[in-house]
């Protein structure tokens, strides 16, 4: 039989943090349901030692919840080992995916800025100042176009203030005046009635003259447009 020396055996990967934990984890789940199963047991005693006397049997069944208590609390022991394993291994894990993402986060970062340098390239600061100086230009001359194309053909430019102002209050006075004569004239007015016994009572004629100078005719009433007045026809009901 040959044997061949030197030969590297096969190894297999080493297992994973994920791969520890679940392993841990099973283990504790393990334990866990040991630990039940005495807590079950010392119950029983427990009620079994209220029952029983003060005497032997009660010593027999104290002493064999005190060896299950000590199980249990070697279990509880190894118990906390396992969670404190377990523990470890989140804190490697989350610390490694902490790097990871401080490798993608750098990867995006020196990305980012190979692009950024590249559009860099293309864009120059005398370009966007003088684009910008040019634009104010323009804005000028439009505004110079549109206040030429604005400007009034008629209107005179030695014009004197104190004239104009002048004109205004000659206008704002014959507005004033329209606005009188606008009003409503006694005859287009409704008619009020009469007072009767003002009309029947006449004043007596005085004695030793005559009523009427005879150079002189009685006054006629006139309306507002210097017209004879109409009588008022009286009306009685």
């Amino acid at each position: 039989m040959k044997r061949v020396f030197g030969a590297k055996k096969n190894k297999d990967p080493p297992p994973t943090i994920q791969d520890a934990t679940d392993r841990i984890s099973k283990r504790g789940d393990t334990v866990d349901e040991k630990i039940k199963k005495l807590d079950n047991e010392l119950a029983r005693y427990k009620e079994q030692i209220k029952k029983a006397r003060p005497g032997p049997a009660q010593e027999a069944l104290k002493a064999r919840a005190m060896r299950v208590l000590k199980q249990k609390r070697m279990y509880e022991g190894q118990r906390d080992m396992l969670y404190n394993q377990t523990f470890n291994l989140d804190q490697v894990a989350f610390a490694a995916e902490g790097i990871k993402d401080a490798q993608q986060t750098m990867s995006a970062l020196k990305s980012a800025n190979k692009e950024l340098k590249g559009m860099m390239k293309t864009v120059k600061i005398q370009d966007i100042d003088s684009m910008q100086d040019e634009m104010m230009d323009l804005m000028d001359v439009s505004t110079e176009i549109q206040e030429s194309l604005g400007r009034s053909y008629n209107v005179p430019d030695d014009i004197d203030e104190d004239e104009l102002m002048g004109e205004l209050d000659a206008l704002e006075a014959d507005m004033g005046a329209e606005t009188e004569s606008d009003s409503v004239p006694s005859y287009l007015q409704p008619d009020k009635e009469p007072d009767l016994d003002s009309e029947l009572s006449l004043p007596t004629a005085p004695v030793g003259h005559s009523a009427v100078p005879p150079n002189r005719q009685s006054a006629q009433a006139e309306d507002e447009f210097g017209l004879p007045a109409v009588p008022r026809a009286s009306i009685r009901g």
